[in-house]
Parts: structure tokens; sequence; C-alpha cells
């Protein structure tokens, strides 16, 4: 696996942080809008809301891939997905909301070198040494969400009518579909016992290259949003998809805290921190042309939400 340096290999980190310091937009992903804290009537305005969102996520990598027959298991962990960046990642979310109805859109992209075990041929028993794994990758979610049900205790200043309570907690059902996007290749070292049927041979090194895959994925789930008090909100959101349209099967998992830091010229900024998990079992084709991913890709989410 190719080593870019420390210096490099941080630069990454240091963008995004710069990014999410000056932007004061965060992450919204799957998230909602922070809860309001005034004494508004719910869905009294019917006026649709806009949440931007940049966001960082920094996740492991467990699981197999296979490219052109050759398996190779990755169990790469943030700080290596940081350091070995091909290019800056692009992560953004935006969710459009009018009353209990919402729209949203998540686009994860990122582009890495990987390093991974030795390889296992399909067509016969032999391990040849891996030199990394590169790896690009983008997902991109739309969807919908519906609050179905509320349920709500106490209110500001103990007014017992239509105002937004102190604490609540909303259940939204969830429908959408996921786009994947990857384009993998294995570099395997140039060896006298190689067999080298369907890779490219360069330089010293022998790729299984797969080429551009994608697939869409349906999903459904749902999303739990809890206000601990005015401006704090705690959501956790599962989802479920493939079902053999796509993959064979894909769940997501987000369980994240966000907190209202300041309303400036009506638009209100928030920070956030949580935990995502999101794991995909895809596969086509046989012998040489055996493509599968079964990776779990799961790390800490931060960032800042502004809503319009």
């Amino acid at each position: 696996m190719r080593d870019i340096g420390r210096e490099a290999a941080w630069r990454p980190m240091a963008g995004m942080a710069v990014l999410l310091a000056a932007t004061q937009i965060a992450l919204a992903d799957d998230l909602g809008s922070p809860a309001p804290t005034s004494r508004e009537p719910r869905f009294a305005s019917a006026q649709w809301s806009v949440s931007v969102t940049p966001y960082g996520w920094f996740p492991f990598l467990n699981g197999d891939v296979t490219v052109r027959g050759r398996t190779v298991s990755l169990d790469v962990n943030p700080i290596q997905v940081l350091e070995h960046l091909e290019r800056a990642p692009w992560m953004s979310y935006v969710e459009a909301r009018r009353g209990p109805l919402a729209f949203y859109n998540d686009i994860f992209y990122a582009n890495l070198t990987a390093s991974a075990s030795r390889s296992r041929f399909l067509r016969a028993p032999t391990l040849d040494a891996t030199l990394g794994v590169d790896f690009e990758e983008a997902v991109i979610e739309f969807g919908g969400a519906y609050e179905i049900a509320k349920w709500t205790s106490g209110a500001p200043g103990g007014l017992k009518d239509a105002y937004v309570p102190v604490r609540y907690t909303a259940l939204d059902i969830l429908a959408g579909a996921r786009y994947w996007r990857q384009d993998m290749a294995i570099n395997l070292a140039l060896t006298g016992t190689l067999d080298t049927t369907g890779l490219v041979i360069s330089s010293n090194r022998a790729i299984a290259r797969a080429g551009a895959v994608d697939w869409v994925d349906p999903l459904v789930g749902f999303r739990v949003r809890h206000q601990l008090a005015p401006g704090q909100e705690l959501t956790f959101r599962a989802d479920v998809g493939g079902f053999d349209v796509g993959s064979r099967i894909s769940w997501n998992l987000l369980a994240a805290y966000s907190w209202i830091l300041c309303v400036n010229n009506g638009v209100t900024y928030s920070g956030m921190l949580g935990y995502r998990a999101l794991s995909v079992d895809y596969a086509k084709g046989s012998g040489i042309d055996r493509y599968e991913y079964d990776v779990l890709q799961h790390g800490p989410v931060m960032g800042m939400t502004a809503k319009f």
C-alpha cells in the first residue's frame, strides 16, 4: 500500500475541520432539524424550512471484497482512511420540511487506498501478496419522511394549549432509494506463481480492476426524535434496503445528539455528534468476472447544521 506521508496524510483532516468551522453549517444527516424553542403552534405556519449540511464521517471499514475472482479482507480504521485519501471527500445532506412531511438527499463520496489481507483466488487455492486496494465509492440517497406520531410532556409556563411543549418524542417513517457507485482495484505483487488471468499488468504489479459498478437499493425505515430540552435533541434512525433488487441486503443506523448554537438573521445554527453504521452485501457475476462487496462502514460523525 502506498504511503503518502504524515504531512499529506493529515491534510484532509485539517481541511475538513476548517470547512466545518468556517461554514457554520452542520450535519443533519438524517437528523431532522433542531426543536423550536419558542411557543409556536405545531405545523401552524405550513411553510417550508430547509437544512443544508456538509458533514464529516470517519469510518472503520470491515469486510470482504472480491474483484475479478480475487477476494481480500478489509480491516481499516479511521486514521488509516484519513491518511490515504486520494482526494478531498464530499459529504452533504439537505432536508426540506413542511409540517409533518420532509424530503431529503444525502451524498457521501470518498476515494482512498486501503490495506488488505493476502488475495485468495476463487479458481485455485493460492494466496498472492496484496499491495493494497484502490477504492472509490459514491453513495447517494433520496427519500421522504412523514411524522406519524408525537408524544409531548409539559408546556412553557404551564400552558395547556397547542403550543410546542418543552419535551417531545416524534416518530417518522422513511422510504427512499440509495444509489451506489464503486470503482475497485486490487493491486497484487507480480510474481512467477501469480495467475494473471483477467489481470492488468502495470510495471511490477498486476491489477484486478472491476471498473465502474453501480446499483440502486430501495429502502424503508423509521426515525425517532426526542427533545431533551429546548434546543437539544436526540435522534435515532434505522433503515433496511436491497431486498435483492440491487444488493442482497443493506442496512443503516444513526444515533446522534444535536444542540442549538445560535440564531442569526433568521438562520438557526446547531452542532451535532453521533455514530453511524452502513452495511451492504452486493454481488454479481461468477468466476473471474465475480464482483462482491460485503463491507460494514461504521464510525463517528460530526458537524453543524444551518436551518433556513
